[in-house]
């Protein structure tokens, strides 16, 4: 029952829309238009609102259903529910572990680039023995030919069939005990609690990534239509805001006018859009008892706009690309095995999404560090710093001293990633210091090694040169924005139209898009994000070519915040140049996000008083501007 409390909350945000209203008294079927690709390097961030500290969230904690413990809920008709179709100690291990049969015959490149995002996942094992689900993608829409059942079929137990197209043919076997995730199905062959409902996507939906919602003012233009109801034949009868509440019967005769039946495929143009499910009396009987248009002319537009951010944030999370329809989807299985231990209401709710916070991580909201403004919280005053020592393996002694003279640095570790012996001696700190011994791997760097205490980490190189003033106050302008990176040296990236992809500079200019993992801020919840969500093959790209991990952990930070990263003072002294990164390496991410997550900024903060002609006795980071 929590499973579907949770996914109608979510379906109830989608649908009060300029785009879409899905009426929740039926099944309901969602047609998602295509918006326009966007330019290359246009900025693909959340819409910006200068009146957003006004504005109320739409998924305020005391509107969101309480997360009870319940059992899932079990599917309406037949004999089949959750205790006797579907075997959950198969998955108490290591969660949902998902196998796919592999496709047999003749399969389109959309399908075969969908079987290799769920393989590249963090979903995904190679051995049916050990995996929780079973998935078989379905290729009738694609190839006309029909799928044939799975030699482990098992009745259906513990599968999933997956569809992303309604099914030219019939089903060539019978489903049994299997979930079904498919657009488009009927009324009497969906199982709500135990199927899942997709979105009928059209066939150049794009695979990943996926282009941002179209909304782009603050509020409805002057002469929009206030509703439009999808008519039972097609096309759409709309109505305006001067126009009087009435029983809606499929046309309303109280709203005279030429124009009002529209014949389309998409969407009108209007602040809501109400969609019935297969049943017209169900949406007749929906609107009468509402009165919809009614409440609608009452609604302040303080609280349409909270509405219209809302569907921008779940088209962008859960529906802009199939690759998210697809982990969408496995996301709500995982939910429905696991209850409220997997994702409370506010996390499917609240950006960034489900998607992005895992439960692996964390069931709490306050854990993760982009809900603490939400939660009134803040992160803990103390960090942690993990300096990784790479060729030639000199143990970094001075860069020691000097972090462990921070007034916040509650311990020390040290990551040895090189052929050399360790030391057999260490220099005397105040906090306590421990070795680890790496695998001599860049993406080592980024482990959530459980030995890490603290919910900040100062991500350093042993070659790193900073100052104990340097380390404090960049400390606490990371306080200030947890959900984000603070480092000390930048880059950036641009649009190069005369090679027609992506390129990065280090050079220092005033605008900058990413910080340096050599030295730098950030939570430890990306350590969780870069080990058990990436794809494999960014994590070995990162391994193989090591300078490309400062663009992949910006890449992180940037797709899940939609900000920029934050520079603090660099200190005294020439900073030796960065390397560049391999050639080609920020498109091969850019190609794997989908879309350039990179925002730039010209932000710097600087410690009051900073260079200022004042004394020195002043100011509280004197070694700051020392030469």
């Amino acid at each position: 029952m929590q499973s579907w409390r949770r996914r109608k909350s979510l379906w109830l945000a989608l649908s009060a829309s300029w785009l879409l209203l899905v009426l929740l008294g039926g099944f309901s079927l969602l047609r998602l238009a295509l918006p326009p690709r966007p330019r290359p390097g246009a900025s693909q961030g959340w819409p910006r609102w200068l009146d957003a500290e006004l504005l109320q969230s739409f998924s305020q904690p005391g509107e969101l259903p309480e997360d009870a413990v319940s059992p899932p809920q079990a599917p309406h008709g037949g004999s089949c529910n959750w205790e006797s179709c579907f075997d959950t100690s198969k998955c108490r291990g290591d969660g949902l572990k998902v196998f796919v049969y592999p496709a047999v015959g003749t399969i389109s490149e959309t399908h075969r680039r969908i079987l290799a995002s769920i393989e590249g996942s963090r979903f995904y094992t190679f051995s049916p023995a050990g995996a929780c689900l079973l998935l078989l993608l379905s290729l009738d829409a694609q190839t006309g030919e029909c799928s044939s059942m799975p030699l482990q079929w098992n009745r259906g137990r513990n599968h999933l069939v997956l569809r992303l197209h309604p099914a030219p043919c019939p089903r060539t076997f019978q489903l049994g005990q299997a979930m079904v995730a498919e657009a488009s199905p009927t009324v009497d062959s969906f199982r709500p609690g135990f199927d899942v409902a997709l979105p009928f996507l059209p066939e150049a939906h794009p695979l990943r990534g996926g282009a941002p919602g179209q909304l782009r003012q603050h509020s409805p233009q002057p002469g929009v239509a206030l509703l439009a109801l999808e008519e039972e034949r097609g096309g759409w009868r709309t109505a305006d805001t001067g126009s009087s509440a009435c029983p809606w019967d499929g046309r309303c005769e109280q709203d005279p006018g030429p124009g009002q039946t529209q014949r389309q495929e998409t969407l009108p143009n209007a602040t809501f859009c109400l969609i019935s499910g297969h049943r017209p009396e169900a949406a007749s009987r929906f609107l009468q008892a509402l009165q919809v248009l009614a409440a609608l002319q009452e609604m302040s537009p303080a609280r349409v706009l909270a509405l219209r951010q809302q569907t921008q944030f779940l088209w962008d999370a859960y529906f802009s690309s199939v690759e998210k329809v697809i982990h969408t989807t496995l996301e709500v299985i995982q939910d429905r095995i696991f209850g409220t231990s997997a994702h409370p209401s506010l996390l499917w709710n609240s950006p960034p999404g489900a998607l992005l916070a895992l439960s692996t991580f964390s069931t709490s909201p306050q854990d993760f560090p982009f809900y603490y403004l939400q939660q009134g919280s803040r992160p803990e005053g103390r960090f942690s710093a993990l300096i990784w020592v790479g060729p030639p393996g000199q143990p970094p002694l001075k860069l020691i001293q000097a972090v462990a003279g921070s007034q916040h640095c509650a311990q020390i570790l040290v990551l040895w990633s090189n052929e050399r012996p360790l030391p057999s001696r260490w220099p005397e700190t105040a906090v306590p210091l421990t070795v680890i011994d790496g695998h001599r791997k860049v993406s080592d760097r980024f482990y959530p090694y459980s030995t890490i205490r603290t919910d900040a980490i100062l991500s350093l190189d042993a070659r790193s040169s900073l100052s104990t003033s340097e380390v404090d106050f960049a400390f606490l302008v990371w306080q200030s924005f947890p959900e984000r990176m603070v480092g000390f040296l930048t880059s950036s990236h641009f649009w190069d139209e005369a090679h027609g992809g992506w390129g990065y500079t280090a050079e220092r200019t005033n605008e900058f898009s990413m910080v340096l993992t050599t030295a730098a801020f950030y939570h430890r919840y990306y350590h969780t994000l870069f080990t058990h969500s990436l794809p494999k093959a960014l994590r070995t790209l990162a391994d193989e070519a090591p300078t490309c991990v400062d663009v992949l952990m910006n890449f992180i930070v940037a797709a899940v915040t939609k900000l920029p990263p934050i520079k603090a003072p660099g200190g005294p002294g020439p900073r030796p140049k960065p390397p560049a990164p391999a050639p080609d390496c920020i498109n091969q991410i850019a190609a794997a996000f989908g879309h350039m997550p990179l925002l730039s900024s010209r932000l710097r903060l600087d410690p009051v008083l900073f260079k200022d002609p004042v004394s020195v006795q002043r100011k509280k980071y004197r070694s700051l501007e020392k030469p």
